[in-house]
């Protein structure tokens, strides 16, 4: 007597249902993600403002002012004596979560100094994640 093996698989209406679920599941759960994403890079630069911040208090408190660019930070000005860095361990100025320098003005229009990112599309204003993100506010 021979053996009949039987073939077992997946029908294509099987197949089908399963990729149908997976697509309402990525449908359901991606922009979830991605609002998720937005909102942490957000967080990201409000807290390397902070620390820029910081880092340009304790400068001026060695220097007796603040710098004209936040390149200082990191090399040495050709006028200040003083100057006791590089200031941030990494030894660069970081950019900001999408990439963009940090925009900087000293003396500032909202305090002593301003420091500000313009958020994801580059332009000022905007919402969600384009949405500025400054050390005044």
């Amino acid at each position: 007597m021979r053996s009949i093996k039987l073939m077992r698989g997946f029908t294509l209406v099987e197949l089908l249902v399963v990729l149908a679920i997976l697509g309402l599941l990525a449908g359901l759960v991606g922009p979830q993600v991605m609002k998720f994403l937005g909102s942490s890079k957000t967080k990201t630069a409000k807290l390397q403002i902070e620390e820029l911040s910081a880092t340009l208090d304790l400068y001026r408190l060695e220097l007796g002012q603040y710098p004209a660019e936040l390149r200082a930070l990191v090399e040495k000005p050709g006028n200040a004596p003083n100057w006791n860095g590089p200031y941030l361990k990494k030894g660069d100025v970081p950019k900001d979560p999408w990439g963009f320098e940090y925009e900087y003005r000293a003396p500032g229009e909202h305090g002593s100094v301003d420091l500000w990112s313009l958020g994801a599309d580059h332009r000022d204003g905007g919402e969600g994640e384009n949405t500025d993100i400054r050390s005044w506010e």
